[in-house]
C-alpha cells in the first residue's frame, strides 16, 4: 500500500527556491522590498502571501514559469500560464518564427529542443548527419543528449568526445540547477552511465577562457568542426515557449562551411520538419 507524500505548502516551496538561489531571508527580503519579518512568516506558514506578491517573490528569484504554476496552486491560486503543443494554432505565430529560423539557418544544422532535450522540429541538413545512426535512437521522442553520447549514437563520430561530453554535462547541471527538473536528473545519472573511453577522445580540456567549445564530428563527408548557438524566446508567457530553445551550429572553418554548402546544394532548397 503507498501513501501519497503531503505536498510542500507554499512557504516550504519559496524557502526552498530562496535556498536553492543562495539567498538569506535578509538578501530576498531586500530584492523584494519586503520585509524580512513578513518574508520568515510566509516560509513558515504564519502568513499567506497574495498572489501578486508571490508572482513578485517568484520573479526576483527567477522561478521557472512550470515552477511558478505549482507556487500558486500550493497557496490555492489558480495556475496562470499555459502549456500548449508547439502546433496548437494558439501558438502559429512562434511556430512560424521557428521555422524561419531553422529554414534561414541552412545549410548548416539547426534545430528546436524543449527542456528536456527532445528534437522538437529540425532543418533539412540534419538528417544528412544523422545516416548511420541506430534506428531506436532516432525514433520519437528523439532526445538530442542521448543520441550525441550514446556509443550507438553520435558519440563514436565526435572526435573531441570527452569535451563535448563535458560541456553538455555542464549545461545539463545548470538546468538542473535553475529548474530542480527531476527529469532532468535521472537523464544526469543516465548519460553518465553510458560506456565511455576517454582514450578514444581527442582535444584539450574546457578551456574557461575559450570563447565556445567546438564540437569536432566526423561525418561521412569528412571531418566537420562546429561552434554552437542557442537561442530562446525573450519575454514567453506560455510555458512550451519559455522552455523551448533553438540549438544552432556554425562552422568552425573554412573546409566545414564548403561541405555544407556543397551538401545543401545537393539537397535544393528545403522546409524545416
Amino acid at each position: 500500500m503507498q501513501t501519497a507524500l503531503p505536498h510542500p505548502n507554499v512557504g516550504t516551496l519559496i524557502r526552498e527556491w530562496r535556498q536553492r538561489r543562495r539567498l538569506s531571508q535578509l538578501d530576498l527580503a531586500c530584492e523584494a522590498d519586503i520585509s524580512t519579518r513578513h518574508l520568515s512568516y510566509v516560509e513558515n506558514g504564519r502568513a499567506s502571501p497574495s498572489r501578486e506578491m508571490l508572482m513578485h517573490l517568484a520573479e526576483q528569484l527567477d522561478v521557472p514559469l512550470r515552477e511558478r504554476n505549482q507556487l500558486l496552486t500550493a497557496a490555492g491560486y489558480a495556475p496562470i500560464y499555459r502549456e500548449r503543443p508547439l502546433d496548437d494554432p494558439a501558438l502559429a505565430s512562434a511556430r512560424q518564427a521557428v521555422d524561419i529560423v531553422l529554414r534561414a539557418h541552412e545549410p548548416y544544422p539547426a534545430i528546436a529542443i524543449d527542456r528536456h532535450w527532445t528534437m522538437l522540429a529540425h532543418n533539412r541538413t540534419v538528417p544528412l548527419l544523422l545516416e548511420g545512426i541506430a534506428p531506436e535512437l532516432l525514433a520519437p521522442p528523439l532526445n538530442v543528449l542521448r543520441l550525441s553520447l550514446h556509443p550507438q549514437g553520435l558519440a563514436p563520430r565526435i572526435l573531441n568526445l570527452a569535451q563535448w561530453r563535458e560541456h553538455l554535462f555542464i549545461r545539463l547541471r545548470q538546468q538542473i540547477n535553475v529548474s530542480s527538473d527531476p527529469v532532468l536528473v535521472e537523464m544526469l545519472h543516465e548519460l553518465q552511465a553510458l560506456p565511455f573511453d576517454p582514450a578514444q577522445s581527442h582535444g584539450a580540456p574546457i578551456d574557461p577562457n575559450g570563447i565556445a567549445v567546438p564540437l569536432q564530428f566526423n561525418s561521412a563527408a569528412g571531418v566537420l568542426s562546429f561552434i554552437g548557438t542557442t537561442t530562446v524566446f525573450g519575454t514567453p508567457v506560455d510555458i512550451t515557449l519559455s522552455e523551448l530553445a533553438l540549438e544552432t551550429f556554425f562552422p568552425a572553418d573554412a573546409r566545414t562551411a564548403e561541405t555544407l554548402r556543397r551538401l545543401g546544394d545537393g539537397q535544393g532548397a528545403g522546409a524545416a520538419s
